[in-house]
């Protein structure tokens, strides 16, 4: 928008999770940096998250996923009801120009709420696989965003609302983009990032430490790793490496993480939205494992969407043994011209201006 154009004030429903959250907080910025106002609502887990810009407001409603048995059912439907009442209110009191769903149940009560005051909406897909909540919404809301090109999920009458806009990114994220590709030639090490989430999965502090360790002497010298570990892995970790001569830098939450990204060669991580959308905009190699319990499988379709366009190396969990790593990890060593190659690729599957498309969509009659 332009500096000319009529400022808005917009609030943006989201789950807690980063998957929900970092799109969220992406758009937020955009749309304060240009003088309008972003307001977001969610529930408590936000708070794992330290969210910018400052002059964000953040407000909480009641939610509940539907799981647990007949009891559970009747207690999440009473919740989620106090919920829409709850966010009804905000609403009115926030008089919003459009309301903006991310997906995750937390963002249904505000969603619903903005339907059933017949405010301006839009719901925005960071995966391949339309999310259940969004899935619900689609023939109620006004506009769905996508990040991807093909979503499943979304019914044919309601493909004329959809706009393709990517999927948001943190502005230090976004700043990776004129970052190049580290030049492994002048390099001393092979730098290899590992992430699970927020907080690193445990089946990469099982699997990722026995695979490097089984790479021979000559290789683990050129090997340097940054890896997440939840904090009853940390220690194991470190003393697996250490015992095997790894040079490791170990940590449950890394607060520089696009600095690490910026220098990595190679990316171990899941393939959530979130995730594939950092990587692609950095434009960096990963070898990617899809978490099985995902809902509708959605990672899998991610990563396949990478492994398609051989930006990325897909593991199914299942899969997912040292053996196998190690000797993924073994070829890009042997072969280090396919990590080049794979970063032009992941690199050409970033979509940098999505934030300025989803604003853009959010304007639009």
């Amino acid at each position: 928008m332009s500096e000319s154009e009529k400022k808005i004030t917009v609030v943006l429903a989201s789950g807690g999770t980063g998957g929900h959250i970092f799109p969220a907080e992406a758009l937020a910025a955009e749309l304060i940096s240009k003088g309008n106002k972003a307001i977001l609502i969610s529930d408590v887990r936000y708070k794992k998250h330290s969210l910018t810009p400052d002059e964000m407001d953040v407000r909480i409603v009641n939610s509940s996923s539907t799981g647990g048995g007949l009891v559970g059912k009747v207690k999440a439907a009473l919740t989620i009801t106090s919920g829409i009442r709850q966010a009804m209110k905000e609403l009115k009191s926030i008089n919003p120009d459009v309301v903006v769903g991310f997906g995750g149940y937390p963002s249904f009560p505000t969603m619903f709420a903005a339907v059933l005051l017949k405010i301006k909406t839009v719901v925005h897909e960071q995966n391949c696989v339309m999310g259940r909540v969004n899935k619900f919404l689609s023939s109620r809301v006004d506009k769905i965003a996508t990040s991807f090109r093909e979503v499943k999920g979304i019914k044919k009458k309601y493909h004329d609302k959809i706009t393709l806009t990517g999927n948001p990114v943190r502005p230090a994220i976004k700043a990776l983009r004129e970052f190049p590709y580290p030049d492994l030639e002048e390099s001393d090490n092979i730098q290899i990032l590992v992430i699970g989430g927020s907080q690193g999965a445990s089946i990469f502090s099982k699997v990722v430490p026995d695979a490097i360790c089984m790479l021979p002497d000559e290789f683990k010298k050129l090997i340097r790793v940054d890896q997440q570990c939840r904090k009853e892995d940390l220690q194991n970790v470190k003393d697996i490496y250490k015992e095997n001569d790894i040079n490791a830098d170990l940590a449950t939450f890394f607060e520089d993480i696009p600095s690490r990204i910026a220098s990595s060669n190679l990316i171990i991580a899941r393939a959530g939205a979130s995730t594939v959308s950092e990587i692609t905009v950095a434009g960096r190699p990963s070898i990617l494992i899809p978490y099985k319990h995902a809902m509708d499988d959605h990672q899998t379709v991610n990563a396949k969407a990478l492994e398609k366009r051989n930006a990325a190396v897909l593991i199914s969990e299942d899969d997912f043994v040292p053996e196998k790593l190690s000797k993924v990890i073994k070829s890009f060593i042997d072969n280090p011209e396919n990590l080049v190659i794979m970063a032009k690729n992941s690199h050409s599957l970033g979509k940098v201006d999505a934030v300025e498309k989803l604003t853009d969509c959010l304007v639009a009659k």
